[in-house]
């Protein structure tokens, strides 16, 4: 059969979904040689031989065969007291469920609320990982654009709610966000939990990046719908151990999630990916259990990274941002580019340095770039050198 008779047999979800522009920067930086690569969410402290060391273990020991769908009970007990210590509250296993990755866990919620003809409302710019899966579910995502005046990024409530239809089954809120790095307040929190309990919707949240957060009162995470909502309502939370603790590449996360779903959640699971290898889950039950002082190591150098990276970003004409409450991204805009997808292909090979498209986070994106800062001082130092200079040339041209 011919290229497009192939392309034509697929669902028009999955042949016309956009290619990710994270990861079509990634490819083609891999080509050039000498690229500082910015691009990805992730740092480069490799996982720690503490939370390596079971999972090793547990490897050679054969422990290589299927295993509990909802995950190991004692990984499930692990996150109740990690986030006992950490929320202040007692925690319940039975609202846990491991999932292969961050993402795995976006895909469940998913596909446990939205289906063909159902909307999702968020705020943009977001990771494009989210409308993505929404997209080729069947679902739409509706993407409300989050402003950027005078510096800073402002969510406007009025306007996300407004987006609301009777199509409508949740809103999805990822804070701290990827890319821009607002933070929602505790009332901005409350606001979208009352609103959606009147009308009953589902809060579809991504908390990812709540350790990583930099608040002036120097609390240790930012503020989280744990903080306001009932475990039994109707809240879905995604997470993963690929930031906090190094492991990106382990492909393990968790969904928080009212008891009442666990068979349904388990049954999704169990169809996605017949659970995740018990052997990496231990690992993760050390992370949990010993890694808060890696933790915090691992956010207080982000800080440092991040007002490392400010400084050297600051006096460099034509740049503008805000700087960042969360995360570990500085999402900045460069004045009068239209193209950033082209522009960022343009500074992999004339300064040898990778960033993200904003184009590829949604309404909102464009005209800015998103790099990541969770980077050794000297590597940081470097690749924004390299791009002042690019910049000086491009303003001078």
């Amino acid at each position: 059969m011919r290229t497009d008779q192939l392309l034509e047999a697929l669902t028009p979800e999955a042949r016309n979904e956009p290619d990710s522009g994270i990861i079509k920067a990634a490819m083609y930086g891999f080509t050039v040689p000498g690229v500082i690569r910015l691009w990805a969410g992730e740092g480069t402290q490799p996982t720690p031989d503490a939370f390596a060391r079971p999972a090793t273990e547990a490897l050679l020991g054969g422990e290589t065969f299927y295993t509990w769908q909802r995950g190991l009970p004692e990984l499930r007990e692990a996150l109740a007291r990690y986030h006992g210590r950490h929320f202040g509250r007692s925690f319940d296993p039975e609202n846990f469920f491991v999932t292969s990755g961050g993402m795995q866990a976006i895909q469940t919620i998913v596909q446990a609320v939205a289906g063909a003809g159902d909307d999702i409302v968020m705020p943009t710019p977001a990771w494009p990982n989210y409308a993505s899966t929404l997209r080729i579910s069947g679902a739409r995502p509706v993407e409300v654009p989050m402003d950027f005046r005078n510096g800073r990024w402002t969510l406007d409530l009025d306007r996300l709610f407004d987006a609301v239809t009777p199509r409508t089954r949740g809103i999805s809120l990822n804070s701290p966000s990827n890319p821009v790095g607002w933070t929602a307040s505790r009332e901005e929190l409350i606001a979208i939990r009352d609103f959606c309990r009147k009308r009953g919707l589902w809060i579809l949240g991504d908390e990812v990046y709540t350790r990583f957060y930099y608040g002036a009162k120097g609390e240790s995470r930012a503020p989280s719908f744990l903080d306001v909502c009932e475990d039994e309502e109707q809240l879905l939370l995604a997470n993963t151990f690929s930031k906090n603790w190094a492991m990106t590449g382990w492909r393990i996360g968790w969904l928080q999630a009212p008891r009442a779903l666990g068979a349904a959640i388990e049954r999704i699971i169990q169809v996605n990916s017949s659970g995740t290898p018990a052997f990496l889950q231990r690992g993760c039950v050390a992370a949990l259990d010993t890694g808060d002082e890696f933790v915090a190591e691992q956010v207080a150098n982000a800080r440092r990274c991040r007002d490392l990276t400010v400084d050297l970003l600051r006096d460099v004409p034509g740049v503008r941002f805000e700087v960042p409450e969360g995360a570990f991204y500085l999402f900045f805009r460069i004045e009068g580019m239209t193209d950033s997808a082209l522009t960022v292909r343009r500074l992999i090979d004339e300064a040898k340095v990778g960033f993200a498209p904003g184009s590829t986070f949604g309404p909102g994106g464009e005209g800015h770039l998103r790099m990541c800062f969770l980077k050794d001082r000297a590597t940081l130092t470097e690749a924004l050198s390299r791009f002042a200079e690019w910049m000086k040339r491009a303003r001078s041209a």
